[in-house]
């Protein structure tokens, strides 16, 4: 049996990727298997053959826009809700590490340190995604539910 991490989309389709927020239109919202910035989420295409926005025709890429920003707001509402550091979303299209569309949705914080609240989070140390004391975990529940319960409004 393989980890549902080798096929994130695949097993978002057969309900078995435990990170899944909810079904938006041509897409999974999923919370970032890191969270050193608490409430970041990814938004997935729901097509692993799709690989850069303008695979889509536009009727379906403005369909996934439209759920980027979908999810964007629900992060936003959440993160306010649950911390008074938060400053802002930041939403990225990057593709160059996975071979399929998907966009970043990263919280922002008065909180950061300084030299990196006004950069852009790929500057963190590299150990920041690897270190277990910033893995997605029981501790991230309540954001979790946040933004769940945003997307749904």
């Amino acid at each position: 049996m393989t980890d549902w991490r080798d096929d994130r989309i695949g097993s978002a389709h057969r309900g078995r990727n435990p990170t899944v927020l909810g079904r938006l239109p041509e897409s999974f919202a999923v919370i970032g298997d890191v969270q050193w910035l608490p409430g970041y989420c990814v938004l997935l295409t729901d097509d692993p053959a799709v690989s850069r926005l303008s695979d889509l025709p536009r009727g379906r890429r403005l369909a996934y826009l439209e759920s980027m920003d979908r999810l964007g707001a629900a992060v936003e509402r959440a993160c306010a809700e649950l911390d008074p550091g938060f400053r802002r979303i930041n939403l990225e299209i990057l593709g160059n590490a996975d071979p399929y569309l998907h966009a970043h949705v990263w919280p922002r914080y008065d909180w950061e340190p300084p030299e990196l609240r006004r950069r852009p989070v790929w500057l963190y140390p590299r150990d920041r995604w690897r270190d277990p004391a910033h893995a997605l975990g029981p501790a991230h529940d309540a954001i979790r539910a946040a933004v769940t319960r945003h997307l749904e409004t």
